[in-house]
């Protein structure tokens, strides 16, 4: 199973980034990767910026994690185009539909997500997906 450091999934962000500015092809997740981030203009700094890699983000700094927060986005990217666990392509149309707008949808997906690795992580159990579907069908 793929687990990568947190330096490592900074380093395929940044470098997707440098490719993309740079005019180099883009290859498997780095495209996704590219939307994302330019979904996010606030993240091009911490993208480009050369320390960005090794920086802490915590909750006392009052800063976003654009790099926790690009890393859920393509995990829900994911989750929808498999439909795992099941259920979560309706919800997404749901959102969608609500929101009118593919970006808004998914950032209201993505508190919910949150939650439910921050659950998983503090109980050392794998995510519950019941849970996290039911928090999905709460967001509006």
């Amino acid at each position: 199973m793929f687990n990568p450091t947190r330096e490592q999934v900074r380093q395929f962000f940044a470098e997707a980034w440098r490719k993309y500015r740079a005019g180099a092809p883009l290859a498997g997740l780095e495209t996704v990767a590219v939307e994302i981030a330019a979904l996010h203009p606030e993240y091009h700094v911490a993208l480009e910026a050369p320390d960005a890699v090794g920086r802490d983000y915590t909750p006392e700094s009052g800063e976003t994690n654009p790099f926790l927060h690009m890393s859920l986005h393509m995990a829900l990217e994911e989750q929808v185009s498999i439909d795992q666990p099941a259920g979560i392509r309706a919800e997404y149309e749901r959102l969608l539909a609500t929101r009118g707008d593919r970006h808004e949808a998914l950032h209201a997906m993505l508190d919910c997500l949150g939650e439910t690795v921050w659950r998983a992580q503090r109980s050392g159990g794998p995510p519950d997906a019941d849970a996290y579907l039911e928090c999905l069908r709460r967001a509006r």
